[in-house]
């Protein structure tokens, strides 16, 4: 079994954000703790751990509750090459200078 580890502080703090968000946006839906967790396949504990950022909670019951608010489409995006700024500026910089056709 693995020992627990502690993510760092920016990690946690992302979590904690993610969470107030899921909560406010199950407020802004006016729906119950309850309702969001039976539409998620979880329990109202599990969604309350995970409203308060709770590193524990595995990433399938955070999509699952995306999915329950209908914000899942977001989740797809995240690591999309699309919106990878650093990615694209390094397979930028790796790029030839010259391109020379290929000897017979």
């Amino acid at each position: 079994m693995p020992t627990p580890t502690t993510p760092p502080n920016a990690v946690r703090r992302t979590l904690r954000k993610l969470g107030q968000d899921i909560a406010d946006a199950r407020k802004r839906r006016g729906l119950t703790m309850e309702t969001v967790a039976d539409r998620a396949f979880t329990t109202r504990k599990t969604l309350s751990r995970i409203e308060d950022g709770d590193h524990g909670v595995s990433i399938g019951i955070y999509a699952s509750v995306l999915n329950a608010l209908g914000l899942l489409d977001g989740l797809g995006e995240i690591a999309d090459p699309v919106n990878d700024e650093l990615g694209l500026s390094l397979s930028s910089a790796e790029l030839p200078k010259r391109v020379r056709p290929k000897r017979k």
